[in-house]
């Protein structure tokens, strides 16, 4: 089964300080020992590079690059995709879900993806359910 991993996730396992981080280095070592296929869009990889290399530093941004992505399958975003998450972040209008997540979301129903490594709970919102 493939798991979705979120930019929470990625950000709570290179991040000693998150408040997040034990449990996110407990669940990231499960999923590497059970071998589970793991899965991000494009988009979460853009937003992680931004955020990672912004409040992490160089050093992080390696180690995102040279040790956890080598085990990340990435799902690249079609031009379809993205304007179909585009019209679901006008229709739901909220000021705190971003395209990015709508996109995951998205990604995550067409691709039959039901479980998530995330610190989101929009995630639950949307049905999906939360490793931890």
């Amino acid at each position: 089964m493939s798991v979705f991993v979120d930019t929470s996730a990625f950000l709570a396992v290179l991040d000693a300080d998150d408040d997040s981080h034990p449990p996110a280095s407990r669940v990231w070592e499960e999923l590497l020992q059970r071998a589970e296929d793991l899965l991000c869009t494009s988009y979460v990889l853009v937003e992680c590079f931004a955020l990672v290399q912004n409040r992490l530093g160089m050093g992080a941004v390696r180690v995102l690059v040279e040790d956890i992505l080598p085990v990340i399958r990435v799902h690249w975003v079609s031009p379809e995709e993205h304007q179909a998450a585009v019209s679901t972040l006008l229709t739901v209008g909220r000021r705190d879900l971003s395209l990015v997540d709508c996109v995951s979301f998205n990604s995550m129903r067409r691709l039959g993806v039901p479980e998530a490594f995330a610190f989101d709970r929009d995630f639950v919102e949307q049905g999906f359910r939360l490793l931890d």
